[in-house]
């Protein structure tokens, strides 16, 4: 076992000082960057500043507010981790896993983590955070459930190192990671027993110093591990396809699946990714942490820009272009200072037999301000004492052309790499809202690409949380803390058995089957998404005649209201846009409206309307009844009628010839025996 630690700890060593030799000028080059813009005289930092040495050094810190101003951008306009199902449908899982992952943000603290990664981004190229699986109390003994943690890494670019073959952006295809820590000698003799006086002195040939005056460095070193695993197909006797992994296929459980008439249809192998962290020094392995929980490296790194240029990444924030004119426009401030510093006041010059005993005088004018001064007469050449006056003055130091017309084109070169935020700031009155908006917008743009780039980590960041997610949080029954997009939280329950609408039973919120898409997405923050949607529903209202559409929009505009003691009349509108059809229910809005449908049902008042419903539809149901009786009876009377008369037709269908005759003939005696009709 030590060997193979000793052997890991030589080739992790080889690993770093090939990564940190590649890019150790890059990353020189972003601390740089860093500095300059955020501390105090780090723009005078080296030969510049050895060369104005004993002379005025002013600092006019443009870069600063710029880069304040993206992260103020990024501030406002935050950007989310979404999961969605593969085929686009609504599925339960994937909000749960949305709730899961703001709340492991918000225990976490994650902001800070997210804020520092993008502020070292913007300032000198690269940020970063870890994703790290914690107990969930550290102090209970007994509780071993764990939750993921979101967690800041300070000064990335001095101490996230991935290995040169990764070249994606995200670093999703890196093979192994380094996070270089910085401690105290006394705090790592203490926490690890081991003093760095004690290393073999050939560890101080690697490139890297690992123990220099006071500072030793820790690395958190991760390796990933690809295992080659086989998957078992096997059709069911119902037909179904069964897959069974082989860690969990063994002889007797193969033996249990062809008893019940499995068929084996194919054998497919895979590739199992697995990740180990070791801690080490410069001397040695100092713990191996085993396996960490997901399937991915937990370091999520951030660029402002990026490329790669000679098989090496490159990477620089919004400093590094400006600084040679933010340094050209100190050089100049201070100049004119140093010029203004000197006296603008011409100065008489005099003898000094002109001016003996009269110095104080002259001293003190400037304070006293004298009504006049006395000088001495000088001698003739004769010898004759003569007045005269002084024989000359000082002039004031003049600025030289070239320096006013340099100071006019610094200034525009910075509002060209910069940006001239001015614009969007200074609205001049009588400019149409679409004007200003436009002039937004183009500052926007100077933005998108930090935005666009932090979009990316954040997407990486759902990834890694979900591998992870799908490793620890499969406790069943294990109760934990959701969120939703509002900020209100619930508690959820893992791997519950419950009953569908089909009575079969399943298990919710089991995220060993959570297989999801996951997006990320800028906007602007929850109170700047609610007051745009206000505007933009009163907007709407002012438009639309419809009142069902205005008491729509309305119930919309109180549910986003945002303000100090109005969340009890948002819910209050949300429960009334439930009942409206407008807003999805909750599970506890489905208990509350099914218990007042049965209150409403023992009402005495409704179950006399009810009762007087119920006789009122069995008395039209009888007036049908009878009408089609009535409709029957016509019907068999009509039906009589017909047969009578084919009854009568078949008689006369009967009659012979010579019969017909003879009734004819009897009819016609009759008729001729009856008197006239006047008669009668």
């Amino acid at each position: 076992m030590r060997a193979m630690l000793k052997n890991i700890h030589q080739e992790a060593l080889v690993q770093f000082d090939n990564i940190q030799s590649s890019v150790h000028d890059e990353r020189e080059q972003c601390l740089e960057d860093r500095r300059f813009y955020s501390i105090a005289g780090a723009q005078w930092e080296g030969p510049l500043g050895e060369q104005f040495a004993n002379k005025p050094k002013f600092e006019v810190n443009k870069i600063h507010l710029s880069v304040i101003r993206i992260i103020n951008e990024y501030r406002n306009n935050r950007v989310t981790v979404d999961f969605m199902s593969k085929d686009n449908k609504y599925d339960d899982l994937a909000d749960t896993c949305d709730g899961l992952y703001r709340a492991d943000e918000q225990d976490s603290n994650a902001n800070e983590a997210y804020d520092n990664a993008f502020e070292e981004a913007v300032g000198g190229g690269i940020g970063a955070w870890r994703l790290r699986a914690c107990y969930e109390d550290d102090e209970e003994g007994e509780n071993d459930h764990q939750r993921i943690k979101i967690e800041p890494i300070f000064d990335a670019d001095s101490s996230v190192f991935f290995d040169l073959g990764a070249k994606r952006q995200d670093k999703a295809d890196a093979k192994h990671c380094f996070v270089i820590n910085a401690m105290t000698r006394a705090a790592y003799e203490e926490e690890f027993d081991d003093d760095p006086a004690s290393w073999p002195k050939d560890i101080q040939r690697t490139e890297f110093d690992w123990s220099s005056g006071d500072a030793v460095y820790v690395a958190e070193y991760y390796k990933v591990e690809t295992v080659k695993k086989t998957i078992f197909v096997y059709e069911s006797i119902d037909g179904k396809e069964e897959r069974y992994h082989e860690d969990d296929f063994d002889a007797e459980k193969k033996e249990e699946v062809e008893a019940l008439g499995g068929k084996l249809l194919r054998e497919r192998k895979i590739k199992e990714r697995k990740v180990r962290k070791y801690l080490l020094s410069g001397a040695k392995i100092l713990e191996d942490c085993g396996y960490i929980a997901g399937k991915n490296i937990p370091i999520i790194p951030i660029y402002g820009k990026r490329w790669v240029i000679d098989n090496i990444e490159r990477c620089m924030g919004h400093v590094r272009l400006a600084k040679d004119a933010q340094r050209l426009k100190n050089m100049q401030l201070s100049k004119l200072g140093e010029i203004s510093a000197l006296s603008s006041v011409e100065k008489p010059i005099f003898t000094p037999e002109q001016i003996a005993g009269h110095q104080i005088m002259w001293a003190e004018d400037n304070i006293k301000d004298f009504p006049f001064m006395l000088v001495n007469p000088i001698t003739g050449p004769d010898g004759e004492p003569m007045p005269s006056g002084p024989i000359g003055y000082t002039r004031p130091p003049a600025v030289p052309p070239a320096l006013g017309a340099l100071l006019q084109v610094t200034e525009m070169d910075m509002k060209e790499i910069l940006g001239n935020q001015q614009a969007g700031d200074d609205i001049v009155s009588g400019v149409s809202g679409k004007a200003v908006e436009l002039v937004q917008t183009r500052l926007d743009m100077q933005t998108f690409i930090y935005m666009s780039n932090f979009k990316k980590g954040m997407q990486r960041c759902g990834t890694v949380w979900l591998s992870m997610a799908k490793d620890l949080y499969v406790e069943d029954n294990r109760k934990m803390k959701s969120m939703d997009e509002n900020g209100e939280t619930e508690m959820i329950e893992l791997m519950r058995n419950t009953v569908n609408d089909a009575g079969e039973i399943i298990t919710e919120n089991d995220m060993t089957k959570a297989n999801f898409e996951v997006v990320s997405d800028v906007g602007p923050s929850s109170s700047s998404k609610r007051a745009a949607t206000v505007k933009a529903l009163t907007a709407m209202m002012a438009v639309t005649g419809d009142p069902e559409t205005l008491q729509v929009l309305s119930i919309a505009s109180m549910m986003n209201m945002e303000g100090e003691g109005l969340k009890d009349i948002r819910e209050y509108y949300r429960k009334k846009g439930v009942r409206m059809g407008i807003s999805e229910p909750t599970k506890d809005d489905e208990a509350e409206m099914a218990a007042e449908a049965e209150a409403q049902q023992e009402d005495p008042n409704s179950e006399y309307l009810k009762a007087a419903a119920q006789e009122a539809e069995a008395n039209a149901a009888n007036a049908r009844a009878k009408t089609v009786e009535t409709i029957a009876n016509a019907t068999l009377k009509e039906a009589q009628t017909e047969k009578t008369q084919a009854q009568t037709q078949e008689t006369l269908a009967g009659i012979d010839r010579d019969d017909l005759q003879a009734v004819e003939g009897i009819l016609s005696k009759t008729a001729s025996v009856q008197p006239p009709m006047n008669e009668l």
